[in-house]
């Protein structure tokens, strides 16, 4: 099994490294492109999308060749290729937040249809099935609004699935390991390539992508231990997207703001605010990530009282975190360009 993850990671690395720069040279052709206007966009030279599409095909074909499919795999696969369509088409700039929330809510159909939900015995059928669908909707989006600056949403996703790998590898989940070792190395293939300063975006065939394949890979994993805390992990391992769309949320309920508008609420836009470098925010969210992870497998090694306390004294942090952040004053630049155009929903990046 090692040598054939270790096949699957390697394919996976070397068919997206091959791709990318495939996808923009054929986004430039065609001209898929995110343009500098001085306003919301400041990069250099108009930057490529497409390089979603690079991260699923190298997915998905090191996938193929390594790993035998079953129906449930099929599922997630014809989902996440739903949402890989779905993006690809947002990006043009053609779809509405509710349509496109509409064809998110086809691709959990497609998952549950497969049998892939959340599955608690102490929970009735439709309050499993609500779970699922809050969920799956809620870390698809979470990924997406994520999307706002180099390598931010691609490495967090990298950061993620290396710890769902993780938990997956312990309890000797085959399947899960190797679609999770697929998605690792089609995501360290794209960062050579995203990292500030971006040669190409994933746009939201990229960010829609990685989040539906997060969320189902984490919703269907085991998460065994002595306590029912064990059961909260997937949430702390994706916690950093999830906090950041929670943030968002709140400073716009607070503003009165729609959650779909861009505005300068992201965490690492604040950071930047303060006076962060883009690298120095990015890496920041990395390691906020990784904290966030190794608490995640934590609550499933110890103890039950242990496992409450770092939930309380991680939910004491995050309060904290919010608290400073949200005094950033975001009077300057950064809200005069975010407030343009929404970004998130465009599947573009603020930069600065």
């Amino acid at each position: 099994m090692t040598l054939l993850l270790t096949l699957t990671f390697s394919l996976a690395l070397l068919l997206s490294l091959y791709g990318v720069p495939v996808a923009r040279r054929a986004a430039l052709k065609y001209g898929i492109v995110d343009s500098p206007d001085g306003k919301l966009k400041h990069q250099r030279e108009p930057v490529p999308y497409l390089g979603g599409l690079a991260i699923y095909l190298a997915f998905l074909s090191s996938l193929a060749l390594t790993f035998e499919f079953r129906h449930d795999v099929l599922g997630i696969v014809l989902a996440g290729t739903l949402m890989v369509m779905l993006g690809l088409i947002d990006d043009f700039g053609v779809l509405t937040p509710g349509t496109k929330l509409m064809g998110e809510f086809l691709a959990v159909f497609v998952l549950i249809k497969s049998g892939i939900q959340i599955q608690i015995s102490a929970f009735p059928p439709w309050l499993c099935l609500l779970l699922t669908v809050v969920w799956m909707i809620g870390i698809i989006n979470a990924f997406n609004l994520l999307d706002v600056m180099d390598g931010l949403s691609a490495g967090v996703g990298l950061i993620s699935a290396l710890f769902l790998l993780t938990v997956a590898l312990i309890n000797g989940d085959t399947t899960l390991a190797f679609m999770l070792t697929a998605l690792a190395g089609s995501l360290l293939g794209f960062l050579r390539y995203n990292v500030y300063p971006a040669r190409i975006y994933m746009g939201d065939s990229g960010a829609l992508f990685i989040g539906l394949m997060l969320g189902a890979l984490a919703m269907i994993g085991q998460y065994n231990g002595d306590h029912p805390v064990a059961l909260l992990s997937p949430v702390l391992i994706l916690g950093m997207p999830i906090f950041d769309t929670l943030f968002v949320m709140y400073i716009r309920f607070l503003r009165g703001l729609p959650i779909f508008l861009g505005s300068p609420d992201h965490l690492a836009l604040r950071l930047r605010q303060w006076g962060l470098s883009v690298p120095q925010a990015v890496v920041l969210s990395y390691l906020a990530a990784v904290v966030m992870g190794g608490i995640g497998l934590a609550v499933m090694a110890v103890g039950e009282r242990t496992a409450w306390g770092l939930l309380a004294l991680t939910g004491v942090v995050l309060v904290v975190a919010t608290l400073v952040l949200k005094r950033v004053d975001m009077a300057g630049p950064q809200e005069t360009v975010a407030q343009k155009i929404p970004a998130e929903v465009r599947g573009g990046q603020v930069r600065s």
